[in-house]
């Protein structure tokens, strides 16, 4: 060092200044880069992808290598900075106190806090070209790394503690996803998002929550008069349609409305026919996820399935359609009866039937009717009074005033229902 000038001195400090911010930008950028798109990156045959994704994969080796790096930089220019004081002011206490500081705080801005701001901020664009640097570092610093990890583990392993090194072996939670979803706002329309929330909520609903009742279900008697039987089914607006025989409860069978046409046009249509152009019913228990469900739906190359509970009880219908709408929101083809179910008032209210859906409520009115064990809104108001109101009764229900305009066989008939919006109400 002694055959060294001062501009030599001072040109070593600034390398090693400027190796010292790529150490820290490399080390932020590589805990920060996206892994969803360097996997993306990956699979589409990018060279510096795939090695920034080899290096994370060993993350042990990677930051070792790094810090390694790093902090023989950072003692090399303490060392260079006390050698240049020692140059111009000679050996004084004063002078050597004055200069550990001033590097002390050089390192701090130039070496580590710009540098990793810059790298959090830009973290591909920092972190795909320093992999071509890091391999072969890596490969120099092994001894000394191998050492220093694995007196490293031994502490950790003393002290119980066990870490995953393997950032590929990681798993994602629905939660994580979700919130991965939320935070793409600003890069996908928020129709796309939406559907992309409904899809991973798929695994949290049950087929018991988005199900037709029993009581309307569109159903066909098996020994109703053929004349009658022929209208009904003339008029239905399903291409699916349960049949019974003797009670609701006791389905028999699913006609397709595919295997009854050349005998409708003929006109041959009669009990013993329709029973053998019978689909066998297709039985699926209340607590089936909807995301499983949909998969069985696809397995089994099925459009419908009748929902029982534990004891085998009939308590509704699913179809794909259902599903579908959860993900997608509504189609646009529905029946007659389907239809005219919200009916909006002038005062900004809605008459609705106590069998409406609270979650088809929320989703087409946008509303936020509290989902628990009640599934309709007569469920919901008996569940909330833990009685059977009678008509004129007002109650608030969350943010949602209500009161019950009719109630028919110990249920409520029809709501009428203020949104929150809604400031002037009775």
């Amino acid at each position: 060092m002694d055959d060294l000038t001062l501009n030599a001195l001072f040109g070593i400090l600034l390398l090693l200044l400027i190796f010292g911010a790529w150490f820290s930008a490399a080390e932020t950028s590589m805990m920060a880069i996206n892994r969803y798109r360097l996997n993306l990156l990956i699979r589409k045959g990018n060279r510096s992808a795939k090695l920034t994704g080899r290096l994370l994969s060993k993350v042990d080796k990677l930051l070792g290598s790094i810090l390694f790096g790093n902090t023989l930089l950072n003692v090399a220019a303490a060392a260079v900075t006390n050698i240049l004081i020692l140059r111009l002011f000679g050996a004084s206490e004063l002078a050597l106190l004055l200069g550990t500081l001033l590097i002390t705080f050089v390192l701090l801005v130039f070496s580590e806090i710009m540098p990793k701001i810059i790298a959090a901020s830009h973290p591909e664009r920092v972190a795909l070209p320093s992999s071509y640097l890091l391999a072969p570092l890596i490969t120099l610093f092994h001894p000394v790394v191998f050492i220093a990890t694995a007196v490293v583990k031994g502490c950790l392993w003393l002290f119980g503690i066990r870490v995953q090194t393997d950032q590929s072996k990681q798993k994602v939670t629905l939660e994580e996803l979700r919130g991965l979803v939320l935070e793409a706002e600003h890069f996908l329309p928020r129709k796309h998002q939406k559907m992309l929330l409904n899809l991973v909520d798929l695994e949290r609903i049950t087929v018991n929550d988005v199900m037709v009742p029993r009581n309307q279900i569109e159903s066909l008697h098996i020994d109703t008069d053929p004349a009658e039987l022929r209208q009904q089914i003339i008029t239905s607006h399903h291409t699916l349609t349960p049949v019974y025989a003797e009670s609701q409860s006791n389905i028999i069978g699913i006609l397709h409305l595919k295997r009854v046409l050349a005998l409708l046009q003929e006109e041959v249509l009669d009990t013993t026919l329709l029973r053998e152009t019978l689909q066998e019913p297709y039985f699926i228990p209340s607590d089936t996820p909807l995301l499983k469900q949909l998969q069985q739906f696809q397995e089994r190359r099925a459009r419908m399935g009748l929902v029982v509970d534990e004891y085998g009880e009939l308590l509704g219908l699913v179809t794909l359609e259902n599903i579908l709408e959860e993900i997608v929101g509504d189609f646009t083809t529905q029946s007659p009866a389907q239809t005219g179910k919200f009916l909006r008032q002038t005062d900004g209210s809605y008459l609705l039937e106590g069998s409406s859906s609270l979650r088809e409520l929320n989703r087409k009115l946008g509303w936020h009717l509290p989902l628990g064990e009640a599934k309709t809104l007569n469920g919901l108001i008996s569940e909330h009074l833990q009685d059977i109101p009678e008509a004129g009764t007002s109650v608030k229900i969350g943010d949602y005033p209500m009161e019950i305009i009719q109630t028919q066989d110990r249920a409520v008939k029809v709501v009428r229902i203020f949104p929150p919006h809604v400031g002037n109400h009775k």
